[in-house]
């Protein structure tokens, strides 16, 4: 990981660097009294190594939130926090909370396959699996225990429609969906991921591995289904995160440094270091 020597002195990042404890700036529009997901002093580590260091924050009910950060700071890790997906790592330990609609997603006696079918995912690249387009979408239900067709089937038609890719495979549902495009394949996904309308949908920079054209549907798609999903969404693209969220938090080194509206984090942030970053002379 490269990371690029500030030019003027940066209180908060020269804090971090020194290894201190910084309270991040968060605005005071970004704070709210009805959060999907609560994350409290929540830290991690790989082993010896820390990737994330008390870390607070607050994501709105119904609204796209984005984390930015450079490569390393520990945007995906949080990400994959909220659904356990770290737990997966040798070596991995927590502390804090997180805490999905009030539920702590770390409490003791939490069932992590329960707590995952509350929340929809998506990866960097597209993941398909070899079978057809219909029962790749319906497949978490399959799972769950759902075998009635007609069911199924209406779930299918429900959830490409809201990926907005109905139209587009409608007349090929048992073809499968190894062949469709990159960008039909992540919509395929999404769709997957809100078959059982989660209460949360977790993008970990969804739009990485794709073209100029797919990438735009997937940002056209995300404007859609926030009606009526709660986002959080990774990015490293700083012009992805003005166009797709509403709420932005700015990390670095495994801490939160600044968290606020969108429009404020990118026009006027309270600190000069996540003006330098979102505008590209720091990172």
């Amino acid at each position: 990981m490269t990371i690029s020597t500030p030019q003027r002195g940066y209180r908060v990042v020269d804090a971090i660097r020194a290894g201190e404890a910084v309270a991040p700036e968060v605005h005071k529009a970004a704070r709210t009294d009805d959060p999907v997901l609560e994350v409290h002093g929540f830290s991690l580590w790989y082993g010896k190594s820390r990737a994330l260091h008390a870390v607070d924050m607050a994501v709105h009910r119904g609204k796209v939130t984005a984390i930015v950060g450079p490569s390393g700071c520990g945007k995906s890790t949080l990400l994959r926090s909220v659904n356990r997906l770290n737990d997966l790592v040798d070596g991995v330990r927590t502390d804090g909370d997180i805490l999905l609609n009030g539920s702590p997603v770390y409490g003791s006696g939490v069932d992590v396959i329960t707590l995952r079918k509350r929340l929809g995912m998506v990866f960097q690249k597209p993941n398909p699996f070899p079978m057809s387009i219909r029962d790749n979408v319906v497949y978490p239900l399959v799972i769950d225990g759902e075998r009635r067709r007609k069911v199924l089937n209406e779930a299918a038609e429900r959830a490409l429609t809201a990926a907005a890719l109905w139209d587009e495979v409608k007349d090929r549902l048992r073809e499968s969906a190894l062949g469709l495009s990159g960008g039909q394949q992540q919509r395929l996904c999404i769709a997957r991921a809100v078959v059982a309308d989660p209460e949360v949908l977790l993008l970990d920079e969804p739009c990485s591995a794709l073209d100029p054209v797919a990438t735009l549907r997937i940002e056209e798609l995300i404007h859609q289904i926030a009606s009526r999903y709660t986002v959080l969404i990774v990015t490293h693209n700083m012009q992805q995160a003005t166009r797709v969220s509403d709420f932005t938090a700015f990390m670095y080194l495994g801490r939160l440094v600044e968290y606020g509206p969108t429009a404020a984090v990118f026009q006027s942030p309270h600190l000069p270091e996540t003006e330098d970053y979102v505008t590209g002379r720091f990172g």
